[in-house]
């Protein structure tokens, strides 16, 4: 029993396997049937005798023609019959030599073709960094530290042409004129190049080289930051923001100075400049270039080693036969020219015989039921307890102009003071017939001590100014200089500075009129 049943097991397992294998049998054909189905075998097979008749026929007919040909043609010498098999292999030759020429070309030359591909160009816009104290000093000594090597070269320049160093400027002046007479000015300038280079990749190998005409200046240090006050660093950044606005309004000066000079708006100067240029021109078309070189470099030598030194030698000289500098300084900024206008105007104003007070449009427009003259206007403050004249000491006569009732909001920025307290005042500013009147927000209990009286005809200057050069817009400030003060007065964050500005330069230039007649 025991054997029937061990037999019975085993056929049961092959009959397992053999059911397996059909399975996997009726699978592959499916799969096999699959393949030749999408790859289409057959219809390749009969496409492929197709293309060996289509061959076939067209070898049979070219050898028809040639025994043709050979028969009317004289007979030849015999030629080898080359055969289908040496045709294929001569093709697959020249497709194989053409492959490797063309990855020979691309490796050799593609990455060069590749760099002329045409690209459409991105417009990247760089975020810009946010108002910083810290900044803005770090930014200031970085430009002092990058600028250090132009400054002392312009420093030596000018030592050499002043002949600070008789000895150096005699030996530089005879080396140069001999370099210029012979024709080797340029490679002149190239060998110093080259030996700036020399003496710098020294100096970065650890060499101590020094040489100046003028002896270097050590500048003092600064203190670190951490040791100073409050009041102390809020000087710093006015300091700072001084400096920056000096050197931009001297960057903008000469900028506004070619431009003036381009534009033609000194015609007597441009004309100049015209003459010279035209007669550059000429002389670069007649004259052959080596005697060109040889005349400027000739001239370049006697003009930086002796007209320039008796120049500065010579103020009187300078300012009577100096050309360039003459023309310089001759030349007008956007300030100056925007002052001679106004000038101009007043001048005008000041013909007539009645000069009418300026009122702004604001003072005369209509105010909307509900709404105060303060919400109006933006500008409008009570005025303090007692008459306008007692508070700045006055005479009875002297009131504010109906422009100016309410006075102008702002806040007075005296730079002579170094404590924050005294430095910056709130408070309105008042224009009279003869006088300018600040009254603070901070003398409210009857002292008159923080009040600032400025007398118009004692005013040496007045214009618009920014508090800050760095930030954007025209500014909101009125910079009064008068004889008492060593920095101009900054009247700033005036709201209506343009209005206030105008009244008070139209007062001042009334009072001068009046004042001197002749003028």
């Amino acid at each position: 029993m025991q054997d029937l049943r061990s037999e019975s097991e085993r056929l049961n397992e092959v009959k397992g396997h053999l059911e397996i294998a059909l399975l996997e049998k009726h699978f592959l054909q499916e799969e096999l049937r699959k393949l030749r189905e999408e790859t289409n075998v057959e219809t390749l097979k009969q496409e492929l005798e197709r293309e060996r008749s289509r061959r076939l026929d067209l070898e049979q007919k070219m050898s028809d023609v040639l025994k043709t040909r050979c028969e009317d043609s004289p007979p030849q010498p015999p030629r080898k019959q080359q055969t289908p098999a040496a045709n294929g292999t001569d093709k697959q030759q020249k497709e194989t030599v053409c492959s490797r020429l063309h990855n020979w070309l691309y490796d050799r030359f593609g990455v060069y073709i590749e760099d002329f591909r045409f690209q459409p160009e991105e417009n990247t816009v760089e975020a810009e960094e946010p108002l910083s104290a810290k900044r803005l000093t770090e930014n200031m000594r970085r430009l002092k530290r990058g600028a250090r090597p132009v400054t002392n070269f312009l420093r030596n320049l000018s030592a050499l042409s002043n002949w600070h160093s008789v000895y150096t400027s005699a030996i530089a002046f005879i080396i140069y004129m001999n370099a210029a007479w012979h024709g080797w000015a340029i490679p002149l300038f190239l060998f110093l190049a080259i030996l700036r280079l020399s003496l710098n990749y020294l100096i970065a190998k650890g060499w101590r080289i020094q040489w100046s005409i003028v002896p270097e200046v050590s500048e003092p240090v600064e203190p670190p930051k951490e040791d100073l006050t409050v009041s102390e660093k809020f000087q710093l950044v006015l300091d700072v923001a001084q400096k920056a606005q000096n050197l931009f309004g001297k960057m903008a000066d000469v900028l506004e100075k070619i431009k003036n000079l381009f534009m033609w708006v000194q015609p007597e100067i441009t004309q100049k400049l015209y003459v010279s240029l035209w007669v550059a021109f000429i002389s670069s078309c007649v004259l052959p270039y080596k005697l060109m070189g040889f005349m400027i470099g000739l001239y370049a030598g006697i003009k930086f080693f002796i007209i320039d030194f008796l120049f500065k030698s010579c103020p009187k000289l300078r300012d009577k036969y100096d050309t360039p500098y003459i023309m310089w300084n001759n030349l007008p900024t956007d300030p100056q020219l925007k002052e001679r206008s106004n000038a101009t105007v007043s001048r005008r104003l000041s013909g007539c015989e009645k000069v009418q007070p300026v009122v702004s449009r604001s003072s005369l427009a209509t105010i909307p039921p509900g709404v105060t003259r303060e919400e109006e206007s933006g500008r409008s403050h009570n005025p303090k307890k007692g008459v306008f004249h007692e508070v700045f000491n006055l005479p009875e006569i002297e009131r504010p102009l109906p422009i100016c009732e309410n006075g102008w909001r702002c806040c007075l920025i005296n730079r002579d003071r170094k404590m924050p307290t005294d430095y910056i005042r709130n408070g309105m500013l008042y224009v009279t017939e003869n006088y300018l009147c600040f009254e603070s927000s901070s003398s409210r209990s009857g002292s008159s001590k923080k009040n600032k009286v400025i007398k118009l005809v004692d005013i040496t200057d007045i214009q618009k100014y920014k508090v800050l050069s760095v930030l954007p817009g025209s500014g909101m400030g009125i910079s009064i200089a008068t004889p008492s003060t060593q920095k101009p007065l900054v009247f700033g964050a005036m709201i209506h500075r343009d209005e206030a500005f105008e009244t008070i330069f139209t007062q001042y230039m009334k009072i001068m009129t009046t004042t001197n007649p002749e003028t």
